[in-house]
């Protein structure tokens, strides 16, 4: 089954301890309602941008790392599932659910699908 990416977009100021209770229990309620459904693959939640570390491969073949996000950007990912649905419409109504639950916009996208002999690619929904 094809797999799908719901990553939650927090602003850049965002702060996670003004999380309300009920914005926790709309998760949890989330979470419990995927596992039910068996569309939750995995889940977590990531700590800010500011504590990233990027990574970039150097002229000399060295590899350097600097703090922060790789790009400059107003929002970046929160936290994320990883679903299993049928298409991209199952995903989406997900993707619906979660905007509610958590109260900031979300993304959703498919993974690239590789095949056993890794010499093409297709899109998740593809078959």
């Amino acid at each position: 089954m094809p797999q799908y990416l719901v990553a939650i977009q927090h602003p850049n100021n965002y702060d996670p301890s003004l999380e309300g209770e009920a914005m926790i229990r709309d998760i949890g309620a989330l979470n419990e309602e995927m596992d039910a459904a068996g569309a939750r693959f995995f889940a977590g939640g990531l700590e800010s941008a500011s504590h990233a570390k990027s990574l970039r491969k150097q002229p000399d073949g060295n590899v350097s790392i600097t703090d922060g996000p790789y790009l400059e950007a107003k929002e970046h990912i929160g936290g994320f599932w990883i679903l299993q649905c049928a298409d991209m419409d199952e995903a989406l109504a997900w993707g619906r659910k979660a905007v509610v639950a958590c109260r900031v916009p979300v993304e959703v996208r498919a993974f690239l699908k590789i095949r056993p002999n890794r010499k093409s690619l297709s899109h998740g929904d593809s078959q």
